[in-house]
This record gives structure tokens, sequence and C-alpha cells, in this order.
């Protein structure tokens, strides 16, 4: 999730109004993590001072943590109130908890990586993987794994190469950048699965896949997703990647924010070493970071001038979506500067006909520097988005909703936005 103020500025309050009756004031110590919302915080001073900070939705910032990070919080004069549990009741078929799945049926990094060999031995003439880096563990010989991408089209000679001059346009999904996100990483199965499994018997997959590449990395932070996972039916709430070079931090707050280590206006927010949003010691310091921009480079080519104010003319192709959770949100840059980035009127035009789908608020992100979707508009001008899947609350709410929500929630919501995108990779700015 990317951490954004401003836009809530007018839902805050005073760190020292009343609390609702279900504040921390006469709870018992309790070691079980849920949401807080936390009238008149601001993101930054409480990131900074250690805290795990997430955006509420139209209201107070949250912090993730126990009863005992409640308690830090009302000695520092805040009154946090409990909003909702981290954790949802475990429900699952004996299908969905087969090997290489965890809390309910959500895919561990191997299963994710047998799935791409297998797609690609299924259909051929529709796939082509792609080992594109390391991560962080891999660099340093303690397992970790390669980050894989994998290509989708209807191939024909030249379709698929790593080189920006495509006679296609592509579409760039990823996923699970922040670990803890599980319902991203699902997002990217399923897209996998719809498109390839359509191909022939789908109209609009099958025009789709016949003028356009589609790429997908379903983990970018494979070495973070492991450790996510590694909590089974109670997964740790790592966000960042495994690096913990000098790192006195307890799990699983060490790590690099991979979201705040891009190149593209690196630095500012984030220099905590044990918070959440750590941007790293520089610009695209991470083995993953290095991976993902040399891909970006590699699939598009730089359609706009160096300038901050220079437009990405109307014959930019390409469109980039990164999956995040939470906040039901779609977010063009600008993330490093409030003031409206030169192509916002035709992102927030395509961001509008995805929004039909999802239903989701399209609104600029603000204030979160070292980003990916900065990156790849800001460097190379093609329309990029964050999407947020998913409420601050409920079953299908917060970093770990139910697994059955991807098929009863956020499959059939984004199926519609996600082939918007495509169709509209070939010129995303035209009116």
């Amino acid at each position: 999730m990317k951490l954004r103020i401003g836009v809530l500025a007018a839902a805050l309050v005073l760190p020292f109004a009343v609390a609702s009756t279900t504040s921390v004031a006469q709870a018992r110590p309790d070691s079980t993590p849920y949401y807080w919302q936390v009238p008149g915080g601001d993101e930054h001073v409480l990131s900074e001072a250690g805290f795990d900070v997430e955006h509420g939705a139209g209201g107070p910032v949250q912090v993730v943590g126990d009863q005992g990070v409640a308690n830090r919080l009302m000695g520092l004069g805040y009154r946090p109130v409990k909003y909702d549990t981290v954790y949802k009741q475990v429900v699952a078929s004996r299908a969905e908890v087969a090997a290489d799945t965890y809390y309910g049926g959500y895919h561990t990094v191997t299963a994710h990586e047998n799935h791409l060999t297998s797609v690609a031995a299924a259909y051929p003439a529709l796939t082509q993987v792609f080992d594109i880096g390391d991560s962080w563990r891999k660099t340093r010989g303690q397992g970790g794994h390669d980050i894989w991408a994998i290509c989708i089209t209807k191939k024909k000679a030249g379709d698929c190469a790593l080189n920006p001059n495509s006679a296609k346009p592509r579409f760039a999904l990823i996923a699970q950048i922040h670990a803890r996100e599980l319902a991203t990483g699902e997002l990217a199965w399923k897209w996998i699965d719809h498109v390839t499994k359509g191909y022939g018997t789908d109209a609009e997959v099958t025009s789709i896949l016949d003028t356009t590449e589609l790429w997908v990395v379903p983990i970018v932070n494979p070495d973070g997703v492991d450790i996510a996972a590694s909590g089974g039916n109670q997964p740790l709430m790592q966000r960042k990647n495994a690096n913990n070079t000098g790192a006195s931090c307890s799990t699983p707050s060490y790590g690099i924010d991979l979201n705040r280590n891009s190149s593209f206006k690196w630095g500012g927010a984030g220099t905590s070493r044990c918070g959440e949003t750590y941007q790293g010691t520089g610009a695209a310091s991470e083995p993953e970071t290095k991976a993902l921009e040399t891909w970006f480079k590699q699939l598009f080519p730089d359609q706009r001038g160096p300038g901050d104010n220079d437009v990405a003319p109307v014959t930019t192709k390409g469109v980039m979506i990164t999956a995040h959770s939470y906040g039901n949100l779609i977010m063009p840059p600008w993330g490093w500067t409030w003031n409206a980035n030169p192509n916002a009127a035709g992102l927030a035009a395509l961001g509008n006909k995805m929004k039909a789908f999802n239903g989701y608020t399209v609104v600029a992100e603000g204030d979160t520097t070292g980003t990916t979707d900065d990156f790849t508009y800001g460097n190379l001008g093609i329309a990029s988005y964050t999407f947020e899947l998913g409420s601050g609350s409920g079953s299908c709410g917060g970093f770990f909703p139910q697994y059955s929500c991807m098929d009863s929630l956020f499959w059939p919501k984004n199926k519609g936005a996600l082939l918007t995108a495509a169709k509209a990779a070939k010129a995303p700015y035209a009116s």
C-alpha cells in the first residue's frame, strides 16, 4: 500500500479527542494484532517513530499492532480506537488448502513459480517466461528466488522480446511488491489464467492477445512473501524485502520498502531503518528494484522528456498497474508531489474507465517518494497506476482478507478494469 496524507486532513481530529467505547483505555493486555484508528495521527511522524502506519479510508490514519502498540500510542498522547482484526476466520475448501498454500488458499512463492511453468508448458504459442533478476537473499547466497515475469500474447516473430521497440503495445501488471498484501499476487494468478484459457473462446481476450503483449510479474518480493507465508494461518506482517544488513529490527520489521526505493525522485520520508516505509541506503539500492527498473526499460521506450512538466505525447504506448492493498483506490502519479502531473487529465480519464468496473475512487497518490509508478510514468511516460484492493475492514478487508474474497469480490470487480487497461495500451492518453 502507498501511505498518503493530505486528502485525509479534513477528517482528522486532535489527538486528545474522546475515543469511542472501544478505546483501549480499559483493555487488558492482548498480543493479538489489530488495526487501530489514531485520530490526529500524522503518518510520517508515526512511521518515523517506528509504528506500522496505514491510511484510513476517509477517516483517521491506522496503526497496525497489538495492545502494547496501542499503549505506546497512548503514552504519546493519542487515543487509539480498535477498528478491526488483522486476521480473518480461515474458511477454505480442501482444494484451497492443498500443498503450497497457506491462510486458507493463498499460494506460496513456489506455487507461483510452478504455476508460471505449467502455464508456459500448456500454452507455448501464447507465453514466454523470463527470469528478470534475483531477490536479496539469492544475491547473498541465502536461498531466495529468481524474479519471474511472463509475457502473454498470440506470438509472432519478434514478440515477447526484451526490447522496447516492440511491434505490439504492452500492458504490465506487477503484484506483491509489498509481501503482506496477499490478494495482489492472487489477482495476478487469476489474470494469467483468464487470458491464457480465454484465447480462442473469449472474443475480448482473443482480440487483446492478437494485438497486445501482456506482461505479468506475480511476485516482485519473493523473499518477503516467504516470510509472510511462514506464519501459515497467521501470516507474518512482512511488508519489505529481506535485507537485514546491519538491522536490529524485530521480525518482521527489517528490510527495505521496495515501493520507496525506486530511482525516480528517491529520498524523503522513510528514513527510519525499522520503519515500514524505510527507503533504503540509496536510490534503487535493492536487487528487486534494480530488476524491475531494468525490465521496465526493456519493455517500454522513453516517451517523455526529462522535465517534471514535460507531457507524454498522445502517441505514447503502454500501461502499467502495480497492485497493492488496501483502500479501494485507483491512484495515478504523482506520488512525490501533490502537484498535478502533466498528463493528469488523460490518466484520470483512463482511471475512470477502469473505475466503471471496480467502483474504486480515482485519486492521485501524493507524498510517497521512490514509488514504482512514479518511475514508469516519470522516466518512460507510460500510463501508470496503483490499484489498492479492498476496504480497510471486514472479512474482505485489510492485508489478510479471506481467500474466498478472491472469487467473490476482488477478481470479479477487477477483471474488467484489467481488460480495460490492456485494451488502452495502444494509446492510453487518446481521447
